[in-house]
């Protein structure tokens, strides 16, 4: 089933799988595989990845070739790229290497942000607000992006407050973030809470609330993603094979997978511009290169229904 056109898709799958999905993975890839996932994964036609992220090598030595990464996948046509960062020194680096959007993680549960950043949540608005300075003076087009982690619920903490999640997001907006999105760091959300949060955020940010990110960690990935879809919600973060995770949570099965989502949208008429021919067969090769680690998705067994149409509808036609 082919899903590569011309026209803007009606859902935009952001994989984040070279970045999300191996860091908890204990081996490290090396750079030529990372740079063939990397044509894999345009190949099949995303065209927003999060390709690593600048934190320092010892503390993540899976992602010690990040700006090797990114260097390869500026060169590839018509793809935004993306990387997570850490702090302001994180940021620098970034720039330095032209990146489209950068990615700062906030903990809405101060134990978690702490034990994740050693950091305080609002420490980290004023690194934001930093960022924005150098961002200034650069000049730079590059965006800065924030994701409200353990918005729903943390491994530490417990209950992570609504009101706690919004006030930080009005303070990283304010402090100069071009955008914002929300995770369910931990998979502790349910569809309500998604449903619940992402009109009340939208109410604050409006159109710079702009991506939801789940985890499968309790199977509610895909309902979660229906329910920020029905909020307006048209961008989500996935892992080819469902890989990733969150170290602070324990049992973690990983991110939203990619195939199963991108197969959602699909029998919906919902169009993605992903080819799920190339999808799965990277899915194979990528099972190969990290073989022994634990795998999701559904759709990769059972295989395409023959009720899915060769091609799904574009934007215009899943409108009418």
């Amino acid at each position: 089933m082919s899903a590569q056109d011309t026209q803007t898709p009606a859902v935009v799958v952001r994989d984040v799988s070279l970045r999300d999905g191996l860091q908890n993975i204990a081996r490290v890839l090396p750079t030529e595989t990372k740079l063939e996932w990397l044509q894999g994964l345009y190949d099949a036609g995303f065209r927003e990845l999060e390709v690593g992220s600048f934190v320092p090598p010892k503390l993540v030595p899976q992602l010690a070739d990040t700006a090797q990464i990114v260097a390869a996948a500026r060169k590839l046509p018509g793809l935004h790229v993306s990387v997570l960062i850490p702090n302001l020194k994180g940021a620098t680096l970034a720039l330095e290497q032209g990146v489209d959007l950068m990615l700062l993680p906030l903990s809405a549960s101060h134990a978690h942000s702490l034990a994740n950043l050693r950091k305080a949540p609002d420490d980290v608005v004023q690194e934001v607000g930093r960022i924005r300075a150098e961002m200034d003076a650069a000049g730079t087009k590059t965006a800065l992006e924030v994701g409200i982690s353990t918005a729903f619920g943390c491994t530490i903490q417990g209950k992570v407050e609504p009101q706690e999640v919004l006030r930080l997001v009005k303070a990283v907006l304010d402090a100069g973030a071009d955008q914002v999105s929300l995770a369910d760091t931990v998979g502790y959300a349910d569809p309500r809470q998604i449903r619940s949060m992402f009109e009340q955020v939208r109410e604050v940010a409006g159109e710079r609330l702009v991506c939801g990110h789940f985890h499968d960690t309790r199977g509610l990935g895909l309902a979660n993603v229906m329910a920020a879809l029905d909020t307006g919600i048209h961008r989500f973060d996935a892992c080819v094979a469902g890989i990733g995770g969150c170290p602070h949570a324990p049992g973690a099965s990983g991110n939203v997978n990619a195939e199963d989502l991108v197969y959602l949208m699909h029998s919906m008429g919902l169009s993605t511009g992903i080819d799920f021919d190339r999808l799965l067969a990277l899915r194979a090769r990528i099972t190969q290169w990290l073989e022994g680690e634990c795998f999701q998705g559904a759709i990769w067994k059972a295989g395409l229904p023959k009720t899915m149409l060769a091609e799904p509808a574009t934007a215009g036609a899943a409108a009418a």
